[in-house]
Formats: structure tokens, C-alpha cells, sequence
């Protein structure tokens, strides 16, 4: 067996899986097929739609009292995999309308799961699944996620506490902004690249750090698109028909926690490393789309149906 952080075995961690499912029934197979195969532990789930009737019972998730538009962009989960770790679900609540330890508040319902994970052996940490939606400026036709993303990221910081001494938080999803990078190039990307790293900013002024994914943990894009720096780390967990992929996933660790995790992004060449999808991807198609697109970028539809790929999180119990 390999080993993992500090050493330890990595049938000695618990494995966590963090996925945009993107509205489809279908990755729920896979879910249980690594659930019955013992291939991981906890699910971090993005974009969900109700789960298929049959799998109801099958693979267990937590039950929001607030549940937005289903046939839109979905929700996010938390699947329980494994008889490895017991899950305390919280629940979301509405701002000012926290009753319980086991509740918290959100501002956009649906953008944010959690739950208190106890393993086997080792000391309890608590998992958040997040994403953020699109949104349209005032006065303009474009679509932008980034004001969402700090929505967001309020809400997390109710969990992080008064003091550095934060507790042990790990949260992964699909934030929809870019890293390191504003555009394709032209007078705007500055611009861009200014507001997208306020996110990541903010992310560790709260205290979470992020941890991944990175290269050499990742495929990198080849041939390299000329708009993302030559020194970038990223690595492509989204991908669409136009051939086009970004980094748009991450994970995030509190203190305590960051070097008792390791990340990697399964986003191999090999189709199925990705999972079921509602579109034929081609990677020779890539070849053209390093090339600055000349499309609108910011719009949820304007580059056809996409797909993310897992981000496998090894967390030392």
C-alpha cells in the first residue's frame, strides 16, 4: 500500500470524494458503485437534483428544509458511503433563524451541506460541500458567480469561530471562478483577475487554507492556454463541448487540518476517469480552443454542456 500524509497507511484514511454532479441521475450509480466497492467514504456533492427512487435508501444524504429550484441548478449533498465514519447532518436554517447546535445559516438555499463526520478511529471534523450560483448585474446581460461566491463565504465564516484556534473544518466544491487569472487576455482580465482573487483571500483571512487540487496531484492542460500564467499550478476540473477546461473545484482546510489532507484531481485523458456524461467529449478538440475564444465566457449556457471531474480528498482520522 502507498502511503499518505504523515506516513500513514492510506487504508488508515478516510477518503472523501467531492463532485459536481451537474443535475445528472446517473452518477449516483457510480456513487454506489463505490460504495459497494469500499472505494470511499463520504461523497461532497454539487449540483443535485432528487435522487433516483431506487437509490433513495441505497446511498443516504442529508435532507435540507430548504430546497431551491430542481429544475435549475440543483443543490448540494453530502452522501454517507462507508460504515467507516458515523455523520451528524446539520441543517440549514435562514439568516437569524439558528435554534440548535446542529443548525446553521445560509443565505442562498442550497449553495452549502454539512455535517459532523466521527470516524472509526480519530477525532471528529466537520465537511461543507459548497457551490455558488450565476447571477446577472444590474443593467447588463452578462453572468457572473463571484458575488454568490462571497455569499458563500459569509456563510462559512460562522463556522470558523471568534479566534485562529478554528476547529477542523474541510470544505470542497465548485466555487465557478478562476484562479490565478481574470480571461482570454484584453483590457478586462486585470480587472477579473483582481475580483477572483479577493475569493481566495478571503478564503484564508477566515482561516481556510486552500489545499488543493494542484499539479503534480492533476493532469495539467497541454498544449497550455496562452491566458493562463506560465508558473500556474492549476488543474482542470471542468471541461465542455468547445474543448475548453479550467480549474473551478477546490478544497480548503482549517489550520489543524491542512497538512492532515491530500488532494488530487482524477481528470486523466481516459473518458471514464470522469464519469457518465451527457455529451461526447474529445480532447483532440482541445487543440483549437487554446486559441483566446472570441464567445462570452461569463454566461451559464454559452458554452453547451459541460462536466467537473471527482477531487479525491485523503483526510489522517
Amino acid at each position: 500500500m502507498g502511503h499518505g500524509v504523515g506516513g500513514i497507511e492510506r487504508y488508515n484514511m478516510i477518503k472523501i470524494i467531492s463532485w459536481n454532479i451537474a443535475r445528472r441521475p446517473a452518477p449516483w450509480q457510480c456513487l454506489l458503485d463505490m460504495k459497494l466497492d469500499m472505494k470511499a467514504d463520504i461523497a461532497l456533492l454539487q449540483e443535485v437534483r432528487p435522487q433516483p427512487k431506487d437509490m433513495e435508501e441505497r446511498i443516504k444524504i442529508d435532507r435540507p428544509c430548504s430546497f431551491p429550484d430542481e429544475a435549475h441548478t440543483g443543490r448540494t449533498a453530502i452522501a454517507k458511503l462507508s460504515d467507516q465514519v458515523q455523520i451528524k447532518w446539520l441543517t440549514p436554517v435562514p439568516l437569524k433563524q439558528r435554534k440548535s447546535e446542529y443548525h446553521f445559516e445560509v443565505t442562498h438555499p442550497g449553495s452549502i451541506s454539512a455535517a459532523v463526520v466521527t470516524p472509526s478511529k480519530g477525532k471528529p471534523f466537520t465537511v461543507i460541500s459548497f457551490t455558488a450560483e450565476y447571477d446577472s448585474p444590474y443593467h447588463s446581460n452578462c453572468y457572473i458567480t463571484d458575488a454568490a461566491v462571497h455569499r458563500v463565504i459569509s456563510d462559512l465564516s460562522l463556522f470558523m469561530g471568534c479566534t485562529r484556534k478554528h476547529p477542523r473544518i474541510i470544505a470542497a466544491g465548485d466555487l465557478s471562478v478562476w484562479r490565478g487569472y481574470g480571461g482570454f487576455g484584453g483590457a478586462e482580465s486585470d480587472y477579473w483577475q483582481g475580483r477572483y482573487d479577493t475569493v481566495f483571500d478571503r478564503m484564508e483571512a477566515i482561516g481556510m487554507h486552500l489545499v488543493g487540487p494542484d499539479a503534480p496531484r492533476g493532469r495539467q492542460t497541454n498544449p497550455w492556454p496562452e491566458w493562463i500564467p506560465k508558473k500556474s499550478k492549476n488543474v482542470p476540473t471542468h471541461r465542455n463541448t468547445r474543448g475548453t477546461e479550467h480549474q473551478l473545484d477546490f478544497v480548503f482546510a482549517t489550520e489543524c487540518m491542512k497538512n492532515s489532507v491530500e488532494v488530487c484531481a482524477i481528470n486523466g485523458l481516459n473518458p471514464d476517469e470522469w464519469g457518465p456524461m451527457d455529451f461526447i467529449f474529445s480532447f483532440e478538440s482541445m487543440k483549437d480552443s487554446m486559441k483566446v475564444p472570441t464567445l462570452n465566457d461569463l454566461g451559464p449556457d454559452d458554452w453547451g454542456p459541460s462536466d467537473h471531474c471527482r477531487i479525491e480528498i485523503l483526510v489522517e482520522p
